[in-house]
């Protein structure tokens, strides 16, 4: 029997679900889903402490093409249990967890079949429960149930279950009242949207909130659902992504545009002029948002942003709070921070996860746009640009990601040892080694000479170190590059670039 806990990626599960790409192999299927569906009424019977036969919970899926074959497995596996199923059908992510919470289902829990922006050949779970998505100990629990299940038949059926619907209506109410217009059922009136679902999940966004409120959505693209993804990579982080949603809001002379990854739990925009909102903006635009509502409150990002995010963020009476790549860490941090008394709204990573501690702390790229939409409508009214939020965020100059390969199998020790050796390598050389950084080993130039930062880390599960450099000038990339270089030369088992 396969080792279904090589399926775990950190806090969800994802696999090859299909052929069709040349060397990946198939090792997530229907059967598959099945028995990681009996795992997780074993492990939600044991958190909620309810029986089996009194769990009630949720199953929907983004635009993939195996997603009906794993809605059969997975569903077949938990009503083997004895649990009571609804099925939800084409959904965002965002919107199962939101299940757990509207009256109208108050699911124990759910589970979301995507793979987010990965290829046409990959599928995977997310899972829900009343207190969010699951951490890392959960998934691995629930694939060492699953490990030992048989695959198991049953001739009931799921019951049908519109909570998308309930979704929409949430984000529908929520723009009426952050717009507040004198037509109160149509706030974004005179407001012209254009949203890229990249033939994902996220398609009904334009016809059922911006075109219901009132937007003109003529130019948005890709909103039908096509696991195979024709057009371009549902993925705000993906360059030719970018550029299409680019293309159509200055073909169309747009207000905003809004584009979303596959299951619509990240997004990122383009403004009118072309200008992209994504990563270190589209952090910047959301704190600027709620910036006042909560007066020096403390963004946390992940590890990769620039120094100019912080200095924006500060401009603007807030703080940066750099922490650990991974959208369930910043989450977590973010929460941890606020236990602590010090309030932290938001916990956002520059691939496009954004959590608001306003909405349960739940990476939704819908509620970012919903935010944003709601600015715009309301800076269109006082004859303001939605540009004029960021408008002092210093414009990047040139950035660099470049990965080095570990060439050894026992890699993440090895990659330690790097990452000790650069620190102390840089301060020996008087390069100035930013302090508390949660993940790898920053340093920062700031001279006539030089200016910008690199960032060296370890990659979580691979053997491969990252290293992030931004430049505030012309050749200050490869300046500092160098300068990286020479100080890992030593570093015999590293591919050096």
């Amino acid at each position: 029997m396969s080792n279904l806990l090589k399926l775990q990626n950190g806090s969800d599960i994802r696999g090859i679900a299909a052929e069709g790409i040349e060397g990946e192999h198939i090792n997530l299927t229907g059967d598959i889903a099945n028995r990681i569906g009996q795992g997780f009424v074993a492990w939600l019977s044991k958190k909620t402490g309810k029986a089996a036969t009194d769990l009630r919970i949720g199953v929907g899926h983004d635009s993939r093409i195996t997603a009906q074959d794993m809605k059969n497995g997975v569903v077949a596996g938990m009503l083997s249990e004895g649990a009571t199923v609804y099925y939800c059908g084409l959904v965002s992510t965002p919107s199962m967890f939101m299940t757990t919470i509207f009256p109208e289902t108050d699911f124990d829990g759910s589970i979301m079949l995507t793979a987010s922006h990965l290829p046409f050949n990959r599928n995977g779970l997310k899972f829900f429960d009343k207190d969010g998505g699951l951490e890392g100990t959960d998934i691995k629990a629930i694939l060492t149930v699953a490990q030992d299940c048989e695959v198991a038949v049953c001739d009931k059926e799921a019951e049908e279950f519109d909570t998308l619907s309930l979704y929409v209506n949430s984000l529908c109410d929520k723009i009426k009242a952050g717009v507040n217009a004198e037509d109160y059922d149509k706030p974004l009136a005179g407001l012209h949207v254009v949203v890229d679902a990249g033939n994902g999940a996220g398609g009904f966004f334009a016809e059922r909130v911006c075109a219901e409120l009132g937007a003109d959505i003529s130019g948005s693209q890709f909103l039908d659902p096509d696991g195979m993804f024709p057009n371009h990579i549902p993925n705000p982080e993906n360059k030719a992504a970018m550029e299409a949603i680019k293309s159509a809001v200055l073909a169309n002379k747009a207000d905003i545009g809004i584009i979303f990854d596959t299951d619509v739990d990240r997004a990122s925009a383009v403004l009118p002029d072309g200008g992209e909102v994504n990563r270190d903006a589209i952090i910047a635009m959301m704190a600027a948002i709620i910036a006042k509502d909560y007066p020096g409150g403390t963004i946390v990002t992940d590890s990769v942003t620039s120094d100019r995010l912080t200095r924006f963020l500060e401009g603007i009476g807030m703080k940066q709070h750099r922490f650990k790549r991974g959208y369930k860490n910043v989450i977590n941090e973010s929460k941890r921070l606020n236990d602590e008394g010090i309030v932290s709204p938001l916990a956002i990573e520059t691939s496009g996860h954004g959590a608001l501690s306003e909405n349960y702390f739940l990476d939704d790229g819908a509620y970012m746009a919903v935010k944003m939409l709601i600015a715009a409508a309301i800076a269109k009214k006082e004859d303001k640009p939605l540009a004029s939020f960021i408008e002092s965020l210093e414009p990047e100059f040139e950035s660099r990601e470049i990965r080095m390969k570990l060439l050894t199998e026992d890699f993440k020790a090895y990659g330690q040892g790097v990452l000790k050796a650069f620190e102390e390598n840089a301060a020996a050389a008087g390069i100035y080694v930013v302090p508390n950084s949660y993940e790898g080993i920053r340093i920062s130039f700031d001279s006539e000479e030089i200016k910008g930062w690199a960032l060296l880390r370890l990659s979580l599960h691979d053997p491969l170190m990252p290293l992030n450099i931004e430049g505030f000038r012309e050749g200050d990339v490869d300046k500092i590059a160098d300068i990286v270089r020479d100080l890992l030369k030593d570093m015999d088992k590293l591919d050096l670039f």
